[in-house]
């Protein structure tokens, strides 16, 4: 840990996960550890989880559609 808090990732693990200056790393902790990981595989992660809806879905309205029928519900 350098002063400011600043991590210093080693070179040989930076060789091995890829990681070049300028790439940008998302932290989170998870289960007591420091987790960094590549923005780009999160998003290719999320690309993935949600390659298979159709074409003109949106999730957002769907769920804005379902809080407004629970809301229905709930006051009739």
């Amino acid at each position: 840990m350098r002063p400011q808090g600043r991590l210093v990732v080693p070179a040989h693990l930076r060789r091995q996960l890829g990681i070049s200056p300028g790439d940008v790393l998302v932290a989170r902790a998870e289960d007591g550890r420091l987790v960094l990981e590549p923005r780009e595989a999160i998003i290719g992660r999320l690309r993935a989880r949600f390659a298979a809806l159709p074409a003109g879905v949106s999730l957002a309205d769907e769920l804005i559609a379902e809080r407004r029928e629970e809301s229905r519900a709930e006051n009739a």
